[in-house]
């Protein structure tokens, strides 16, 4: 008799072996060849968006969700493989911001350095770097915050 395996008779380090492969595929799609934001830039945005918290942290009045604190439009927007429920993953989180700020800011992803125009997009939306009024004040502040975990 022939048995297949399935995740209740799969030892659990092999289940999570499996996740963190496809965890780590997903990013290394996400991630372009050549210039991108350095590895700072992630950091400040986890540190300002949840103090480096890991897992299924809820923001927004529960809107946003994950380390990023990501709203459904924003994973939507990415174009992202999975379901929303993976933005509480570091690195699945990771993936959908590069995919997001790919599609909504190219030529500073590209460039790897206007840090600036990449934070208010994640703050503010596609259209942020067009913000007038309260708005911009306010991605303004969120980019005073980002700098200060830059340094």
């Amino acid at each position: 008799m022939k048995r297949t395996l399935s995740h209740d008779t799969v030892p659990g380090c092999i289940v999570h072996f499996l996740r963190m492969r496809r965890t780590l595929l997903l990013l290394c799609l996400a991630l372009p060849l050549g210039a991108a934001p350095p590895e700072s830039f992630f950091l400040a945005l986890h540190a300002v968006e949840t103090g480096g918290k890991l897992g299924a942290i809820r923001g927004d009045n529960g809107a946003a969700l994950g380390p990023y604190q990501l709203h459904r439009a924003y994973w939507l927007d990415s174009g992202i493989k999975g379901s929303y429920s993976q933005c509480s993953d570091l690195a699945y989180s990771r993936a959908v911001v590069s995919a997001y700020m790919r599609r909504y800011a190219p030529k500073a992803w590209a460039g790897g350095t206007d840090l600036e125009t990449l934070a208010k997009i994640h703050n503010g939306g596609p259209n942020a770097m067009k913000a007038t009024g309260q708005k911009l004040i306010n991605l303004n502040r969120y980019w005073k915050k980002i700098q200060e975990h830059l340094k």
